[in-house]
């Protein structure tokens, strides 16, 4: 079952650091902040998600990573990551939906958690299948760790 692994923010930067639960809100999880909203954060980018997997993955290449560290709000384990693309819709818990709007660029501040410095591990153009994502919020909502995660909308796989 695919679930919340981890809700993550900050104050302003990375690592964001774990949380047992969260008001989802259209401008992103409550009592985040992000540094540069020029390019993070607003309604298009209000939640970043990435894949517990994922990040196991990139700690078996030799990566210093874990939840939180590449800026993500939510940490979701068992979902299968390839098909997290844009236009899917996520129900979170309950009643909060997301819709996966784009993915996301890696950004300088996230290169001391890999091993080379080399953020484009996880760069969709370079690595398809590794980047983060950026969520609109459809539906507010509380959520917490362990909630289960939905595929409301799926892929649309003719786009490929």
């Amino acid at each position: 079952m695919a679930h919340i692994f981890q809700i993550n923010r900050s104050s302003g930067g990375v690592p964001k650091l774990g949380i047992s639960k969260a008001e989802i809100r259209t401008e992103g999880v409550s009592d985040d902040w992000q540094n540069d909203q020029v390019h993070h954060g607003g309604p298009d980018r209000a939640v970043c998600l990435y894949s517990l997997e994922l990040i196991l993955a990139l700690q078996a290449e030799g990566h210093p990573v874990f939840p939180g560290a590449l800026g993500e709000n939510l940490t979701i384990a068992g979902l299968s990551w390839p098909e997290i693309t844009p236009g899917v819709v996520l129900q979170l818990g309950e009643a909060t939906h997301l819709e996966v709007v784009a993915y996301t660029t890696p950004c300088s501040h996230i290169r001391p958690f890999f091993h080379d410095h080399n953020s484009n591990r996880i760069h969709q153009k370079t690595h398809p299948g590794w980047s983060r994502v950026y969520a609109r919020v459809l539906q507010s909502g509380e959520i917490q760790v362990g909630d289960k995660v939905t595929l409301l909308k799926e892929p649309a796989h003719d786009k490929y």
